[in-house]
């Protein structure tokens, strides 16, 4: 009985509040969404109202606008392609410094937990002299090349306290059997750290796929354009055509919203599993 009071009483209040949040939470999408439905005069007129008329051709005008395909396509590639190159190289490196606890290691370690704190906006004039002179700028692997610099200490940092969780003793049965590195990290380690190779993936995703400052710096040509990109060209000097931009942000945010639905019980348990220490 009283088990079913404390759940009356407290976890029901608890689950109120919850909900109540998760609503407002929420609100923004609902003007997202509702307002990419209007005509431009409903839509300054009362933001926050029901659509008198659904105007789905303003997804057809955006999807036009923005070459959707295209832009779509050149996200996904970066996206993916800089989360496979962040994985295995941060993965590797912070087996490198767990199981080799050299002086050097560890300062290393020590500069990468350094860098996460470095804004951004304090090298962008530097990175934009430095990609210049290499010849990368303009380019996908460009850009690819810099989300390497910026994601990797923070994806050596969540990887490096995953690998202590790793128990060394079945590294060490794997080298009496015969293997070497390379066979103990790819056969034994390797799969022992999925957990964290997910969450990872989830966190840069959701930061790459987003992100506008460093693609608008990098990408000049319209073809190379991102979907961050492509959307901020509804936004011109003297004008702004919400009720184009609105859909276009829609049809950007999908793809990762269902992603990220997919893929979240993952977030909990891999930094989780990452924050124990062995």
């Amino acid at each position: 009985m009283e088990t079913s009071k404390n759940y009356r009483f407290s976890t029901f209040f608890t689950e109120i509040i919850m909900i109540l949040i998760a609503l407002l939470f929420l609100v923004p999408f609902y003007f997202l969404f509702v307002n990419s439905v209007k005509s431009f005069g409903d839509l300054l007129t009362n933001a926050a109202a029901w659509p008198k008329a659904f105007e789905w051709g303003n997804y057809q005008r955006a999807w036009e606008i923005t070459k959707f395909p295209k832009v779509l396509f050149n996200s996904l590639f970066v996206t993916i392609v800089s989360n496979l190159l962040l994985v295995l190289f941060s993965s590797m490196t912070a087996y490198r410094m767990v199981r080799h606890n050299s002086r050097f290691n560890r300062i290393l370690f020590a500069l990468f937990v350094a860098a996460m704190v470095i804004p951004f906006q304090s090298i962008m004039i530097p990175l934009v002299k430095v990609t210049s002179t290499v010849g990368l700028m303009n380019s996908h692997y460009g850009l690819i090349i810099c989300y390497l610099g910026f994601g990797i200490p923070i994806s050596v940092f969540l990887f490096h306290g995953f690998v202590k969780s790793v128990p060394i003793e079945i590294e060490e049965a794997a080298r009496v059997d015969g293997s070497n590195a390379y066979g103990v990290f790819f056969r034994i380690v390797y799969p022992l750290m999925r957990p964290m190779y997910v969450t990872i993936i989830i966190l840069n995703t959701l930061w790459i796929w987003n992100d506008y400052l460093l693609p608008s710096i990098i990408l000049q040509n319209s073809s190379l354009h991102t979907i961050p990109i492509a959307t901020y060209a509804f936004f011109g000097q003297y004008t702004k055509q919400w009720d184009l931009a609105l859909p276009a942000l829609v049809l950007g945010i999908t793809p990762v919203i269902i992603f990220f639905l997919l893929m979240q019980k993952y977030i909990i348990q891999g930094i989780t599993a990452g924050s124990v220490k062995g």
